[in-house]
């Protein structure tokens, strides 16, 4: 059975957006601590 794009999405949005993603990189880091000071419950996806 052929993989439909769809169910590679969740995966995607992990590696693009997750928090381990957004450690990566500076800018990131700033998101990051960005969502911390403004008190998000859920820093990134």
């Amino acid at each position: 059975m052929t993989q439909q794009t769809l169910h590679g999405t969740s995966r995607k949005r992990k590696r693009t957006s997750g928090f381990r993603a957004r450690m990566r990189t500076k800018n990131g880091q700033a998101v990051i601590s960005a969502r911390r000071k403004k008190g998000r419950h859920r820093l990134a996806v």
